[in-house]
């Protein structure tokens, strides 16, 4: 196979051609640097580039095959970082112009545990700026394409992750998902991306948003890259305090199980009203193939869901408004100049590296949070939460896995909806619940409406349930046999 067409492929195959020495890891990360050099500039998926460390982890995947040393699963393949995620010694900017010079001085856990399976960070990818959007047209720096239509959106905040994958420009990311910043990316993309429950995944090192909903995860190309990508990052870690002390299973292990008995329930209250047609014909497509593999289909109401988008946006902000106090011009990034004393240095860094969204959302949360609001706002958005959390426990008593579309529509056109926040938010209306609640959720490519852009389906699991989750992910990729490859061939 042409190497060109190898860093297209699944980690699977490329895998098997490093193990059987067709092809050397340096020689794959080369490739994929070469696809960067290629359509990089169309797309706009990096800020910055680490091709000097990723060089250095594929000589060393090498060396050990040479030596007939094991090496794990993922090592040597290629992976891009989303830019609010720590790596020594490289820049981690958040996509914002408050943090645009700042060089991380520590590995986040999750990149430690890239490191130790040997997987070449290809770069730093963008993002909305403090992953607060859904389209990556929020960074300070530039505005990612997506790689199926570069007048399309590539959907946020892992707007920068998605795209890297689905142009060939890795064959692996790591996004994370606040309200559905990997799932929804995944969906506009054609790609598999996986929210793991909240806390089975460590937080330490990424930059936080919303420290209640914030869960770091995979975009890959298929179901099964996914389960090995959670396999490397999963696991508790002393240095978050969210951080689940539970064991983590091998998630590849029940990939292939059938389905027959499973309890599949279709969300009524997001698979009716506010679809587009393609869309809604996706939803009754999977149901079919689901019942034909022997699953049962069960209706389900989650009866709050009307309130999630109000809940979400004062819970996000509030947070968001707290551990965004940080960044004030003392200690680290960016610091106004020409200023009259500390209050007009405070006032003028915050203005002048804070763009238009993430100002918006702190004077959201930070009103939220004032003394005479705090119980009207923020103390009853979470009292809400408990009660939209109560309706997935029913839920899951009646499912196994909950199933809707990730999105009511494809990717929008670049520009279309940045003038209306409202109606930008509104895209997240199927994926913040599963944050709200905690529970895994992920997205499904399963066909392409008639402007030939992706549709995702999104599935949903109880907490630390993500094994089955995949389990029943995998059986509709088998299924659909949906052509992830397609942007690759259609960038050159």
């Amino acid at each position: 196979m042409d190497i060109k067409e190898l860093i297209s492929r699944p980690s699977k195959e490329q895998r098997q051609a490093l193990l059987n020495k067709e092809v050397s890891a340096v020689e794959l990360t080369n490739a994929a640097y070469e696809q960067i050099d290629l359509v990089e500039e169309k797309i706009g998926a990096y800020n910055s580039l680490t091709k000097d460390f990723a060089l250095e982890t594929a000589k060393t995947v090498d060396e050990k095959i040479k030596n007939n040393e094991e090496i794990p699963p993922l090592a040597g393949i290629t992976l891009a970082l989303k830019d609010n995620i720590n790596l020594k010694s490289y820049p981690t900017t958040a996509s914002s112009k408050i943090l645009e010079n700042f060089i991380s001085p520590f590995d986040a856990t999750v990149t430690k545990k890239l490191k130790d399976n040997l997987i070449p960070i290809t770069g730093k990818v963008n993002l909305d700026e403090f992953a607060m959007g859904s389209s990556t047209e929020n960074s300070a720096f530039k505005i990612t394409r997506n790689p199926w239509n570069l007048n399309k959106v590539p959907g946020g905040s892992s707007g920068g992750s998605a795209a890297a994958v689905a142009a060939g420009e890795s064959t692996l990311a790591l996004g994370s998902d606040t309200g559905g910043s990997i799932r929804l990316p995944a969906s506009y993309c054609g790609l598999v991306g996986l929210k793991p429950t909240y806390g089975r995944v460590s937080r330490y090192g990424l930059i936080a948003f919303a420290s209640s909903l914030d869960q770091i995860g995979p975009i890959t190309k298929t179901v099964e890259d996914a389960a090995l990508l959670l396999n490397v990052i999963s696991g508790h870690d002393e240095k978050d305090s969210t951080s689940l002390n539970q064991p983590v299973p091998d998630f590849t292990k029940e990939l292939k199980n059938d389905l027959k008995g499973v309890k599949i329930g279709y969300i009524k209250e997001l698979c009716s009203e506010g679809l587009t047609e393609d869309v809604s014909n996706a939803v009754k497509k999977s149901l079919e193939v689901y019942k034909s593999m022997g699953a049962e289909i069960v209706e389900i109401s989650l009866p709050l869901i009307k309130y999630s988008i109000a809940v979400y946006y004062i819970v996000a902000t509030a947070e968001a408004s707290s551990n965004l106090a940080r960044f004030d011009g003392v200690k680290y990034g960016y610091r106004a100049k020409d200023v009259e004393n500390l209050y007009d240095m405070y006032v003028k860094t915050r203005a002048q590296g804070f763009g238009e969204e993430v100002k918006r959302r702190i004077m959201l949360g930070t009103y939220a949070l004032s003394s005479g609001y705090y119980d009207a706002y923020y103390k009853k958005a979470q009292q809400v939460r408990r009660l939209v959390k109560n309706d997935f426990d029913k839920a899951f008593e009646k499912a196994d896995i909950l199933l809707s579309p990730t999105c009511p529509h494809t990717a929008f056109d670049i520009g279309s909806k940045i003038e209306d926040p409202l109606s930008m938010y509104l895209t997240d209306i199927a994926t913040i619940t599963a944050n709200l609640a905690g529970i895994p959720a992920m997205n499904i490519p399963v066909g392409l409406d008639k402007d030939s852009m992706p549709i995702g389906i999104q599935l949903q699991a109880n907490c630390l349930n993500e094994a089955k989750l995949l389990n029943v992910a995998f059986k509709l990729e088998e299924a659909v046999q949906f052509n992830y490859s397609t942007p690759i061939k259609n960038l050159v």
